[in-house]
């Protein structure tokens, strides 16, 4: 399902990557800004009010895992004829689809525990699922740049047909899915609105740890795809195109992707805490090789670190809410994450929009904000180690009731 899924969300990506998300490189740093607000306006209902109402209804988490599905492919059918007419609602149907996508996040993520296989562990079962995402969408991709030559809406008419699939798929998934409905389910309803209690600032210690950590790979992520455009231009590499070095370097954060999943992927899983140790370390040092060094290496090992980060990093925090955090508040817990995540995602594309082109002040930079997002998730493990008493242990308690 998610594969299939997937592969939709590529085609519909490829349909309105020369309408809605596509920017050419001699655009004003204004449009870039006005690109990271868009990405963040699905955000603005995914934690408030999507993850609670997931949460509410995860008895039938079947039902809400297909209804995002289908609600995508509804509206990829209605903007096929919105892009052969030009309509003006090509933005709001886009958005309307991000949304449902993010929704389709959350809700997976909360559902893959119960679907556990024994003596597999989350890490290993996050990261297969990855890696049939990377497969669905390069059939996806493929497919919908044949069709595409035909007229852009014929890859939203594919990914239409990949949505009813997955919504099928998605409602025929197996009972134990949803959670059980008993005597005590609606005593225990989480209410819409969140409380204090499940904010992130309160969220057990290994989570917020693995959540500073992967704001710091996001973060890392977006300056080097923005910032990287931008100095190409003003100081491109002697010797070496522009786009030959944009296209290097998105190849090596696509094989970072890969690796990350196959690391996750191994029998014997990588222990999630230390590996984000090691991966907030690597984005450090990597940042400050690329400050000191400003070569086709050094833009490479850092785009394939980054890579590396973002994957394997999300593998680890999704199995650490998932064994961390009580099932009735996994939806609203995801929620609130990717919309911390997609902060940091905005923070690192605006930090290097408004920092001078030179490789030595924008990179070593941000090798400074990691930086310090990483002692402060070092200070976080540390204050795991103090006495039951302290609030965020009781803070803790509170979530686990």
């Amino acid at each position: 399902m998610h594969s299939v899924q997937v592969g939709a969300d590529a085609a519909l990506t490829v349909a309105l990557a020369g309408t809605v998300f596509a920017m050419p490189t001699d655009e004003a740093r204004s449009a870039v800004a006005f690109f990271l607000l868009l990405t963040m306006a699905p955000f603005v209902l995914l934690a408030p009010f999507v993850g609670p109402v997931l949460d509410r209804f995860r008895h039938g988490r079947r039902w809400a895992i297909g209804t995002t599905l289908a609600v995508r492919g509804f509206f990829a059918w209605v903007l096929a004829s919105a892009l052969v007419t030009d309509s003006p609602w090509v933005f709001p149907l886009a958005l309307v689809c991000l949304v449902a996508s993010r929704s389709y996040a959350v809700a997976r993520a909360a559902a893959i525990p119960r679907l556990l296989p024994p003596r597999l562990d989350l890490v290993t079962a996050n990261s297969r699922i990855m890696i049939a995402g990377l497969i669905g969408m390069g059939i996806g991709g493929a497919l919908a740049g044949g069709v595409s030559r035909i007229g852009p809406e014929w890859s939203l008419r594919l990914a239409f047909v990949g949505y009813i699939v997955a919504t099928v798929m998605a409602i025929r998934l197996p009972s134990q899915v949803d959670t059980p409905v008993t005597a005590e389910t609606p005593r225990i309803r989480p209410p819409l609105r969140s409380r204090p209690e499940e904010r992130i600032r309160n969220l057990p210690p290994r989570v917020r740890h693995a959540l500073v950590i992967m704001c710091g790979a996001r973060f890392l992520v977006a300056f080097l795809t923005v910032f990287l455009l931008f100095l190409l231009r003003a100081n491109p590499i002697p010797g070496w195109s522009t786009p030959l070095v944009i296209g290097a370097a998105v190849g090596a954060a696509g094989v970072g992707n890969v690796v990350g999943s196959l690391l996750g992927n191994r029998k014997v899983a990588p222990p999630p805490t230390p590996t984000l140790v090691v991966l907030g370390l690597g984005g450090v040092a990597s940042a400050l090789v690329a400050a000191l060094f400003y070569a086709l290496w050094s833009l490479l090992l850092l785009a394939f670190v980054g890579g590396v980060s973002a994957q394997l990093g999300k593998l680890c925090l999704d199995s650490i809410v998932q064994s961390e955090v009580p099932e009735s508040r996994h939806s609203r817990v995801f929620a609130w994450l990717e919309t911390t995540l997609q902060l940091s995602w905005v923070a690192g594309g605006a930090l290097a929009i408004v920092l001078p082109l030179r490789p030595g002040v924008g990179f070593g930079t941000a090798a400074l904000v990691v930086a310090l997002g990483f002692a402060l998730a070092v200070r976080i493990l540390r204050a795991q180690e103090r006495p039951a008493t302290s609030p965020s242990r009781q803070i803790h308690s509170t979530l686990q009731e």
